[in-house]
């Protein structure tokens, strides 16, 4: 693979000039590929309840398709009627699931069964969507079947990369590529005035619904550092007692600390000399973002540092200056978070914005102003999990290049940490 930062402006303009059909053979293949290196015994393991099985990955997002598109057709057949109980997430409105808790003891179907499953879609697929273009309603289901197979992509690296680090041989993924030459600049301030400022997506090019709709946020006068927080500044933390400290954190953040005996960021060697990645346990790199870690972990060293967390639409604004997001992304082969050695473009200029690691911001997972789920099952995706989670941004390492934009809104508890998450600091002014 390319070592290289990919800018968004050319894969969009890429993926703009794909037909539907193109597009959705190269990201099913993009799929298959992540799993070149694995073999069927590693496509198996759930290592804690949050994670999925590689195969778990690899059939929902196939099932995904064959219920909500081919399943369209009211003469359709489903190829395993049984597997729809096994594959389906979380969505009641269709129907009983599997308890995800248990994804992890499904030896069968084989890893093979589902490769044929996968394929066997495919075709159909592709038949469907050659002779169905002009099908507004079909394109829209299949954009968004794509963009959720680009989050399973993901899903997939984060969780086989959490069942490798338990393994006592720690086995690699991939071989790791030569990390990226450069220091990390000292961190400047962005300041932002008090303003209304409108943020969420507008348009016509695909976005998932709690995206939008677009509306006005009031800014209140304030700063944003132009980079994330680096390994070396968050080792700086640690050693200053960070984790040792309960007026640093919320109390349920605490209470977390303590029950999960946590010290450091996930992945971390007890002499913070080394971190666990996707090539195998490698050396701590002290310019690159520091990831793995929660929320809670975020917000603690916002407070001893003095400063917060920038909210979501402070994060947005800063990030809806640039023209176009660019950073390192699953394109660029890394699959770990790299230095930010590019200068900015001009003095106000935020940088690594996009890439490398999911930055934590202080906003709750609510819903914007008017927000309406999509209508049927599909109302599922994102609506019901408006509670009790925070909202990241900005894409990680692990991300596709083309699934990401200003926009988006990711979201987890405030406790997860398993995903590359990372944050910056605001403050006020």
């Amino acid at each position: 693979m390319p070592t290289m930062t990919v800018p968004l402006t050319n894969v969009f303009a890429a993926a703009h000039a794909e037909t539907l059909a193109s597009r959705y053979r190269r990201i099913r293949a993009t799929t298959r590929a992540l799993c070149t290196t694995l073999r069927a015994e590693d496509t198996v393991v759930q290592s804690m309840p949050e994670t999925s099985p590689t195969k778990w990955h690899l059939a929902h997002t196939t099932w995904f398709f064959e219920q909500f598109v081919l399943s369209r057709n009211p003469r359709y057949t489903s190829l395993h009627a049984d597997w729809l109980f096994l594959f389906n997430s979380y969505y009641q409105s269709i129907g009983p699931m599997h308890a995800r808790t248990q994804r992890g003891l499904l030896t069968r179907p084989t890893f093979d069964e589902i490769l044929e499953y996968r394929q066997r879609i495919d075709e159909q697929m592709q038949t469907l969507l050659q002779t169905s273009e002009a099908d507004v309603e079909l394109r829209q289901l299949v954009l968004l079947g794509l963009n959720h197979e680009q989050q399973h992509q993901e899903l997939l690296l984060t969780d086989i990369k959490h069942a490798f680090s338990l393994n006592p041989l720690e086995p690699a993924f991939r071989v790791a590529l030569a990390p990226r030459d450069g220091a990390a600049q000292p961190s400047r301030w962005i300041h932002g005035d008090e303003r209304i400022v409108e943020i969420g997506h507008a348009g016509d090019e695909f976005a998932f619904d709690n995206e939008g709709p677009r509306h006005r946020s009031l800014l209140q006068s304030h700063a944003i550092a132009d980079r994330p927080i680096t390994n070396t500044e968050f080792a700086d933390f640690i050693r200053a007692g960070g984790y040792r400290t309960p007026t640093l954190w919320m109390a349920e953040g605490w209470a977390t600390v303590q029950a999960q005996s946590w010290q450091r960021p996930l992945y971390w060697s007890d002499d913070l000399q080394s971190s666990f990645t996707l090539g195998g346990r490698i050396a701590l790199n002290p310019h690159a973002p520091v990831c793995h870690v929660s929320f809670f972990e975020a917000d603690a060293f916002a407070r001893w540092a003095g400063a917060r967390l920038p909210t979501e639409a402070e994060w947005e604004t800063a990030a809806a200056a640039q023209h176009a997001p660019v950073g390192n992304f699953l394109d660029s082969g890394y699959l770990q978070p790299q230095p930010c050695a590019d200068a900015p473009d001009h003095a106000d200029a935020p940088r690594q914005m996009f890439g490398d690691v999911w930055e934590w911001t202080s906003s709750p997972y609510v819903n914007y102003p008017s927000y309406r789920p999509m209508s049927g099952a599909l109302g599922e995706y994102n609506g019901k999990f408006m509670c009790g989670q925070w909202v990241l941004r900005g894409g990680s390492c692990v991300t596709p290049a083309d699934h990401i934009r200003a926009t988006y809104r990711n979201f987890f508890y405030p406790a997860d940490r398993w995903q590359f998450m990372g944050f910056r600091l605001g403050r006020d002014a």
